[in-house]
């Protein structure tokens, strides 16, 4: 069973940047893809960024060039950065992990909460 923790969420100016970070309790490299997803309120959860364990990445088109997910030092960590943060960026921030053995297994962690607001 794997578990994801998130962190590094909270309040940021428009125009500003935030990292957020998850911690799994495996190696990242034996997870086949790690994402981020995001639920703004009264929306839809969507993918925000994705990075598989070869190190291909993918960015809904709404972050591409401003959002960089990335592997931390530690194999078990991902994070995602964020620049030029803008108000319908607000969102809670989800950490996903997909592993395929035979079939395909997900998991998700608890979320954090990024607001972007003056």
């Amino acid at each position: 069973q794997v578990q994801l923790v998130e962190a590094g969420g909270g309040l940021v100016q428009p125009g500003g940047s935030l990292r957020v970070s998850c911690a799994a309790s495996e190696s990242i490299f034996s997870i086949n893809v790690m994402g981020w997803y995001r639920q703004p309120p009264g929306k839809q959860r969507e993918l925000v960024a994705s990075i598989t364990n070869g190190g291909v990445t993918n960015y809904a088109d709404s972050t591409k060039g401003r959002f960089t997910i990335s592997r931390g030092t530690a194999e078990n960590t991902v994070y995602l950065q964020m620049n030029s943060l803008k108000p319908e960026d607000t969102a809670v921030y989800y950490c996903n992990g997909r592993i395929f053995s035979r079939i395909w297994y997900e998991y998700w962690g608890q979320g954090t909460q990024v607001t972007v607001s003056s």
